[in-house]
């Protein structure tokens, strides 16, 4: 696949880190480098560990949930997919102002640094 923008009619929040482009999931990369370094979210539903990381995890989805509300916003497909079942598309949305969704989620401590040799405990 070649990296390039995306244009989605319909955008919505999956979960913390995770989008759905007209029905297509979508991985947030958060300026990350593919297989590298990116962001994760608490996991939502069934997938917490504990009642802690659920409850984190519906506060992230809703901030993610305002921020694809906003107008203009520029969805990039970085080339690569995740390594999962579904090979979500890694992408970068960014805001009008050029500040990067997922990146904004880390700064505001809605996400952590992700990397392949480190898993995050949200129940800590």
């Amino acid at each position: 696949m070649i990296a390039g923008l995306i244009i989605c009619s319909s955008l919505t929040a999956v979960d913390g880190d995770t989008v759905r482009c007209n029905g297509q999931l979508m991985r947030l990369l958060g300026e990350g480098v593919p297989y590298v370094s990116g962001i994760d979210t608490p996991e939502i539903g069934s997938h917490a560990k504990c009642p802690k990381e659920r409850k984190m995890a519906l506060i992230a989805k809703g901030r993610l949930k305002e921020l694809l509300d906003e107008k203009g916003l520029r969805v990039v497909f970085s080339g690569s997919e995740d390594k999962t079942q579904a090979h979500r598309p890694l992408v970068n949305i960014y805001r009008k102002n050029g500040e990067e969704i997922g990146r904004k989620l880390l700064d505001e401590g809605f996400a952590r640094t992700w990397s392949p040799k480190r898993r995050n405990d949200w129940c800590d």
